[in-house]
């Protein structure tokens, strides 16, 4: 077998590094904080363009001064949230300002007042029949203020003079603002000329097209911490079942990712970490109490004799967490290591709210989930996307695999995250006892 030429690795090398960057940052501007590898997007654009759309069905704009990714969506609660800078996720008041500014924006001066353009959002809402809050409340001050500091992160807003945090001031406050109407342009990736309405946006961006269960799958995979079996299709698990070896290898190349295969479902691995904007375990209260409440509900719930229709066992993918299980675990947890390691007072003294954001991890971790109707049972497909697999195909079976009715599961994927916990003691050094997570291996 020919070895790769040094040649060949280095470019490799530099193909793979410039699609991470895409993947992670979908819109990179020559002068923004990437700035310093938007020279290696410039120079693969044509192979990462075709890489992109015939793997994953992404659309690839490069231009002199920015490159934008036309990610696609995956439906309903599959989207990835902004968050404000105190990490608190946008509200839907939030984003509809955040679209009235890009509407404004995309026909807006190249500079001009916060003021005016403040004036023009209002306008805007006005014109589209829509409530904003009155200007002289703080709440929908900070509001806005979230949206264009969102904006001025992409690069779509320069604060030439002052900052848009102006705004929230008691007095209001001034600034001039320098606009990038093309960037402003690229910011929105879904078909908003053919949607009817926002349900229907969310539904026509995840369909995958031509690719099909193809397409959707490989989407899935790389978008998400981890696809369990009963998420997807007869006809996705199919083209799964039967891929997923040449899959592991192609998605190592193109994005240095590892596959992990189980029998309840996939998940790619980055082992450089810097693909996922997720972190378990991490650190902070929410993190650190999200993996123990793991470790606990598992070591409580694990099913018994799990197993594989293959084998002749039963798929056990999700299990039913008991009413009230949940705050039992979180105060034993506060009790056991929250004065310990510091936690936040607030959480400490709030078990709903610690609840709440624990919980909200898990979901988005695909630790946890709500039971309810899955895409293996239709749910969310777009119109006319083939759900069954082509005949005379066997696939695994997922009925049963995970409770129904109402309450929380627990999935398979939570197993992975079982801890061995270490409480060090406080020393001079720290004024917190630590405590430790360990992941079996």
């Amino acid at each position: 077998m020919t070895l790769p030429s040094t040649h060949d690795v280095a470019l490799a090398a530099e193909r793979r590094t410039a699609a991470r960057l895409l993947l992670a940052h979908p819109l990179v501007a020559s002068d923004g904080p990437h700035a310093d590898l938007f020279p290696l997007i410039r120079r693969h654009a044509d192979w990462l363009g075709k890489r992109f759309q015939q793997v994953l069905g992404y659309r690839l704009l490069v231009d002199s001064s920015y490159a934008r990714l036309f990610k696609a969506g995956l439906g309903t609660s599959s989207g990835h949230r902004l968050e404000r800078s105190t990490g608190t996720p946008f509200t839907p008041h939030t984003y509809a300002c955040l679209a009235l500014a890009l509407s404004v924006l995309v026909t807006a001066p190249e500079q001009m007042l916060l003021s005016h353009l403040v004036a023009d959002i209002r306008a805007a809402a006005a014109d589209a029949g829509i409530e904003l809050e009155e200007p002289g409340r703080a709440a929908g001050k900070r509001t806005l203020v979230a949206a264009l500091r969102q904006l001025v992160d992409w690069g779509v807003l320069i604060e030439t003079e002052g900052h848009v945090a102006a705004l929230a001031q008691e007095a209001g406050g001034e600034a001039l603002i320098t606009i990038d109407r093309e960037l402003a342009r690229v910011v929105v990736a879904g078909p908003l000329s053919q949607a009817r309405d926002g349900a229907d946006l969310v539904r026509r961006a995840a369909d995958p097209g031509f690719g099909g269960p193809r397409t959707y799958v490989r989407r899935m995979l790389v978008e998400t911490p981890v696809v369990h079996l009963d998420e997807l299709t007869d006809a996705e698990r199919d083209w799964l079942r039967t891929r997923q070896r040449r899959e592991a290898q192609a998605f190592s190349e193109l994005l240095g990712l590892e596959m992990e295969i189980r029998a309840e479902g996939v998940a790619l691995v980055d082992p450089e970490e810097e693909l996922t904007d997720l972190h378990l375990p991490g650190t902070g209260t929410v993190a650190q109490a999200a993996l123990l409440l793991a470790e606990r509900l598992v070591e409580r719930l694990r099913p018994q004799e799990p197993g594989h229709p293959a084998t002749g066992g039963t798929l056990v993918i999700g299990v039913a967490v008991p009413d009230g299980l949940v705050d039992e675990v979180l105060a034993e947890l506060i009790t056991e290591y929250g004065q310990r390691s510091s936690w936040q007072r607030g959480y400490l003294e709030d078990l709903p709210s610690l609840r709440e954001a624990v919980l909200d991890l898990l979901v988005r971790m695909r630790l946890m989930a709500r039971a309810d109707r899955l895409r293996a049972e239709g749910e969310g497909l777009p119109e006319g996307y083939v759900e069954e697999a082509s005949e005379g195909r066997t696939v695994t079976d997922v009925h049963g695999a995970r409770p129904g009715g109402d309450g929380w599961v627990l999935l398979a994927a939570a197993a992975r995250y079982a801890t061995h916990v270490t409480v060090r003691p406080a020393t001079a050094a720290g004024k917190g006892t630590d405590v430790q997570e360990e992941l079996p291996l």
